[in-house]
């Protein structure tokens, strides 16, 4: 629980921002943005034990991007709140246009021009038929803002994805949208920040504690 220190601090809404499960175009490196791809084995396992670890805090409501990874990650946590998934399509990935479904090496070869400027983080750059950088920034925090406002002094989660933790991390710590990213965006991550409905500061990030024994799992089941 935040500690409080005052009157003021009773507005501030504790974000526990989730990237959904494991998918296979996540294994495959592969261009998810928008389109609609489910969990594989890994990621509903990843989704329980993401539950499981949750289930114990005292969480108000529970939003997740309409895209089918994120609610099949957000449901099992609801259920276990005794809560109902709340869809919000503004938490969905970055649209990354005609590139999407495409390999990361496949971008690489086929359209080199489109694959440097990505790779560059030209904020301004939006792959034909996609997003810009800036403007999905813009739009990942404006949604973080606007549920925050929603629920000044409570607890939420948001279950959303990669491109949209990187957004918020960036925002909480003021991190150019151009900066190489040093911070990681992984699989049913939980990550925390606090936001007083017009900024956001970040508490924890990157906490998979909860995934250790599916960790070790898989270790014992590549064991000949």
């Amino acid at each position: 629980m935040l500690q409080s220190s005052g009157p003021q601090s009773l507005a501030y809404t504790h974000l526990i921002v989730i990237r959904h499960g494991e998918t296979a175009w996540n294994r495959e490196r592969r261009l998810q943005g928008q389109i609609d791809i489910p969990l594989n084995d890994t990621g509903r396992a990843q989704a329980r034990a993401l539950a499981e670890a949750l289930t114990g805090e005292p969480i108000d409501a529970v939003y997740t991007s309409d895209l089918g990874r994120a609610r099949e990650t957000a449901t099992p946590l609801a259920q276990a709140l005794g809560l109902t998934v709340r869809a919000e399509p503004r938490l969905r990935e970055r649209c990354y246009g005609d590139l999407e479904g495409m390999t990361y090496a496949e971008v690489a070869e086929k359209r080199p021009e489109d694959f440097a400027r990505w790779q560059a983080r030209v904020p301004d750059y939006a792959p034909p038929g996609g997003e810009s950088l800036r403007e999905f920034h813009e739009r990942a925090v404006e949604v973080a803002l606007s549920l925050s406002r929603r629920h000044p002094g409570e607890r939420i989660a948001l279950v959303a994805h990669g491109g949209v933790l990187d957004c918020l991390y960036r925002e909480a710590t003021g991190m150019t949208l151009e900066a190489p990213r040093t911070h990681e965006l992984l699989n049913a991550s939980v990550n925390r920040l606090r936001c007083d409905s017009a900024n956001l500061t970040l508490l924890q990030w990157g906490d998979v504690s909860h995934l250790e024994a599916l960790t070790l799992d898989e270790v014992d089941r590549r064991v000949p």
